[in-house]
């Protein structure tokens, strides 16, 4: 028979302690996370500073003839770049928003750009083709842009003002009305 006080990780509460905790502060993060908080946040060491160039193929939704986009043909507008992949489910939830965004926005002069990071090629413009994604996907062969943007986690998006400067960097879900003040901020 096993004494309770003996049995692993109940020990003076101990491991029931640490769960609790983890749970409580997992809890108390989890609103931040998805509606823009402090893991989504503005700041980074790109934040204020001219974006930098990129150049990549595009594999969906680019216009006719279209076989590249480069952030310097994108001067003058206003411009979201959306770091995703396919794996990623909250990338995946949040395609909708920032086509939503995309669509309201485009005719004062917003660009958005999904940049398909850490996948296998070939799977990022059937994908946005299937989800109904109209703004153009371009495929980051290397991961060079993701690395110039400094792109940690996904999703992440970059907010680029009509002067080609970095106003903000979101990891993680960022809700409509949040990016929507920021596309305002940039136009």
């Amino acid at each position: 028979m096993v004494d309770r006080a003996e049995a692993p990780g109940s020990r003076d509460g101990l491991g029931t302690a640490l769960v609790a905790i983890g749970l409580i502060a997992g809890v108390a993060l989890l609103p931040r996370l998805f509606a823009g908080g402090a893991l989504a946040g503005t700041q980074g060491p790109l934040v204020g500073k001219p974006a930098p160039a990129f150049s990549l193929p595009v594999v969906a939704n680019g216009t006719r003839g279209q076989t590249s986009v480069a952030l310097a043909d994108l001067k003058g507008n206003a411009v979201i770049l959306d770091f995703w992949a396919t794996w990623c489910g909250p990338c995946r939830a949040e395609a909708p928003i920032v086509n939503g965004v995309a669509n309201r926005f485009h005719d004062q002069g917003l660009t958005v750009v999904g940049i398909n990071t850490g996948d296998r090629a070939g799977l990022a413009g059937p994908w946005a083709l299937a989800h109904h994604i109209g703004y153009p996907i371009a495929f980051d062969t290397g991961g060079e842009a993701a690395s110039d943007y400094g792109v940690s986690a996904m999703p992440t998006l970059v907010v680029i003002s009509r002067t080609g400067q970095v106003i903000a960097v979101r990891e993680g879900m960022t809700d409509a009305d949040e990016l929507e003040s920021l596309v305002k901020k940039a136009l």
